[in-house]
């Protein structure tokens, strides 16, 4: 008999992986957790039966939340991670060594638990000494921060669920005070390909643009995502992320990297033009 595990992208698509065995199901007071393995992915988590990332796929979403911003932003020494919990921003963070102080919050200490467990490939620095993990709610801890940071980066799940408050103007209010005079804000925006997930773009662009004075949007292409075209918001008080783009200087560093470039990073925020016009309606 062949197992299949099949997530809804829209009221009448579905995206199936055919799954060799479960490894770990279990469910926290937030949330069901399930690890499984798949012939063509390899190990996936899911959360709530949602897609977070599989071992075949994960790089591209975590090189381009992580690795766009740390090309832009001349020096970054604090960082703020939400969400984050299967470690694969932190991963890409800890190969900067002027990077001093990482707080990574996450809501739900079970699923860092199972990922240290069942996802080694991208839990594998969350010991690192320079990074402090707070199992609280990211809203309430972001509030009771001020000019503290030079990056935040916001790794959450869907605007729904334990992950539904970051998405909100208060929330992102709330980093801009948390952020240093230059810091810079990277969030995940979703997929503008369906109409259901298009909404949530609108929702959380319009929400940044009235609190950042500069406010980008950048793509990747993941392929277990819903339709495979996700978007990233980049904002800054300070800094444009291809203007302030350092190319030499980041390309000196010698990051091996299986999808970001920085010639790539520049193509990114070159969106299409349904993308642009969905935006814009909110602007």
């Amino acid at each position: 008999m062949e197992l299949w595990f099949s997530e809804k992208h829209s009221p009448n698509v579905k995206f199936s992986i055919r799954v060799d065995k479960q490894l770990y199901s279990g469910k926290s007071e937030f949330q069901r957790i399930d690890v499984l393995e798949s012939l063509e992915f390899g190990r996936f988590l899911t959360l709530d039966g949602y897609m977070m990332l599989t071992e075949k796929d994960e790089f591209i979403y975590h090189e381009m939340i992580t690795h766009v911003p740390m090309a832009v932003h001349p020096k970054v020494e604090r960082v703020l991670v939400i969400g984050a919990g299967d470690g694969g921003v932190i991963r890409e963070l800890v190969q900067y060594p002027e990077i001093r102080h990482i707080d990574m919050v996450e809501i739900d200490s079970l699923v860092v638990e199972v990922c240290r467990t069942y996802l080694p490939k991208t839990a594998c620095r969350l010991d690192d000494e320079r990074v402090s993990i707070h199992y609280e709610d990211g809203l309430r801890f972001v509030r009771s921060r001020a000019e503290e940071y030079d990056l935040i980066i916001v790794d959450s799940t869907d605007p729904f669920g334990p992950g539904e408050g970051l998405f909100t103007r208060e929330f992102y209010g709330n980093c801009y005070k948390a952020l240093k005079e230059d810091g810079i804000l990277i969030n995940q925006h979703e997929s503008p390909f369906y109409p259901e997930d298009a909404a949530a773009c609108q929702r959380a662009h319009r929400n940044i643009v009235e609190s950042f004075p500069i406010s980008k949007v950048y793509q990747a292409h993941i392929p277990t995502y819903p339709s495979g075209h996700w978007l990233f918001g980049f904002a800054s008080k300070k800094y444009h992320p291809l203007r302030d783009l350092d190319e030499n200087r980041w390309n000196m560093r010698g990051i091996q990297c299986k999808y970001y470039t920085t010639t790539l990073h520049k193509g990114a925020f070159y969106i299409p033009a349904y993308v642009e016009q969905l935006l814009r309606s909110v602007e």
